[in-house]
């Protein structure tokens, strides 16, 4: 694995002859924003574009960031890519779809955004790929709307600092915010799609939302479904291996920490865990998790008389026990998980249908992977067992619904179980 070290802020060299170390610091940058895991597709080309971006409006495709002269950024200035990063127009005048989230790199500093220019034309390949156009239903297929909706939701003022805080805080403010652009998943928007909140300042800033079928946790330090119960360390340790004693990472966070966050410096882990950590909670959960052991003891005599009560001991507790505490940095707890307790059970809808795998990183032998169980139960049992973990061990979500997982399985494709015949006679 390459470890990756934060660099001190420079100027920016001549677009002509970046110097080794802006390169270095564009390298390092660009894998903190993760621009390879938008901008290359499934099989294809690094940085080459391509990937469908789903969004409630419709399907946005990546962009070709190789320095090809034709389909890439081989003919933008550091002028053009700057208006493009922290402008949301390309070079050409057009308009991009804030899947590109420039709301967020309009706070980036030019000196960083000349570190990532200088890095794309130095090391990336170029790539002769066209770059697909959108599918967005109408009216947003109408790009000339995006100036009154940049008007409304594009601030380009720095990152607020507070010398007060530290500089570790104002480090992972910046990085947060504008870099890893956090809030682009983990902060609800609005009905014409802008985040609700852009800093600490607003109590909707990271306080979790829907992306692609999935709910983005809750960020702030509300003790049940927040990050209230995790210190520093643990924050950190998750971004840096994708597990804990708390949680262990799936779906797209585990390509976020795999292809991003796992390589930070430690002092930019330590920032950004300081960052977090300041956050007031946004639900109002003050109390910390408090752990109930009545279902252990009832599992445990193999009394399985609540429904998917039965399914949870054929399926999941193997893994993850019949106290639901799991097996440290390896299966993550039920009790108390964030996840389990989200009020939105989407994340743990597409576990159970399709199952997940955990990050792959450098400071783990291996990575895990937990089975989907579409194929082999039904809706209403889905639901149950679902049910039944969030109501269990202390959790006290509310219940899964059978439509709730039968949308989803339909969204997905996930088959449904073959029908049990009856043996032939």
């Amino acid at each position: 694995m390459t470890v990756l070290t934060a660099l001190p802020a420079r100027a920016a060299a001549p677009a002509s002859a970046p110097s080794p170390e802006q390169i270095a610091r564009g390298r390092y940058l660009a894998g903190i924003a993760n621009c390879a895991a938008c901008h290359t597709r499934e099989g294809g080309a690094p940085m080459a574009g391509g990937l469908p971006l789903r969004t409630g409006a419709g399907t946005v495709y990546s962009t070709n960031i190789t320095p090809d002269a034709a389909t890439g950024l081989g003919q933008y200035s550091l002028d053009d890519f700057d208006r493009a990063v922290r402008r949301g127009v390309a070079r050409d005048g057009k308009r991009l779809y804030p899947a590109m989230p420039y709301t967020s790199y309009a706070r980036m500093t030019r000196d960083d955004v000349a570190a990532l220019y200088a890095y794309l034309r130095a090391e990336v390949k170029p790539v002769s790929q066209s770059n697909p156009g959108a599918e967005m239903r109408w009216p947003y297929s109408m790009r000339w709307l995006l100036v009154p909706w940049n008007w409304l939701n594009l601030r380009d003022d720095p990152v607020r600092t507070d010398a007060a805080r530290g500089a570790a805080w104002n480090r992972g403010a910046y990085v947060v915010q504008a870099v890893a652009h956090c809030g682009a998943c983990h902060t609800p928007r609005g009905p014409l799609y802008g985040e609700k909140g852009l800093d600490e300042r607003s109590r909707h800033f990271l306080a979790g939302a829907s992306v692609e079928g999935w709910s983005a946790t809750n960020l702030t330090g509300d003790q049940i479904t927040g990050l209230g119960a995790w210190s520093k360390a643990d924050v950190a340790e998750y971004l840096r291996t994708g597990r804990n004693a708390h949680a262990t990472s799936f779906g797209p966070m585990s390509t976020v920490i795999a292809a991003s966050t796992q390589h930070m410096a430690p002092a930019d882990l330590d920032a950004v865990a300081t960052y977090l950590k300041s956050l007031p909670g946004t639900r109002g959960e003050t109390q910390p998790f408090r752990y109930d052991p009545a279902v252990t003891t009832l599992l445990e005599q193999g009394r399985f008389d609540a429904a998917g009560a039965r399914q949870y001991a054929t399926f999941c507790m193997p893994c993850h026990n019949a106290n639901g505490r799991g097996f440290a940095r390896v299966f993550p707890p039920l009790a108390g998980n964030p996840t389990v307790a989200d009020p939105d059970p989407a994340s743990l809808i597409n576990l159970l249908l399709e199952g997940a795998v955990t990050a792959r990183v450098g400071t783990a032998p291996t990575d895990y992977h937990m089975p989907g169980y579409g194929w082999t139960m039904e809706d209403q049992e889905l639901a149950n067992l679902l049910t039944f973990i969030r109501g269990s061990w202390g959790n006290r979500a509310a219940p899964v619904t059978e439509a709730a997982v039968a949308a989803r399985r339909r969204e997905l494709g996930t088959p449904t179980p073959e029908p049990v015949r009856p043996p032939s006679r």
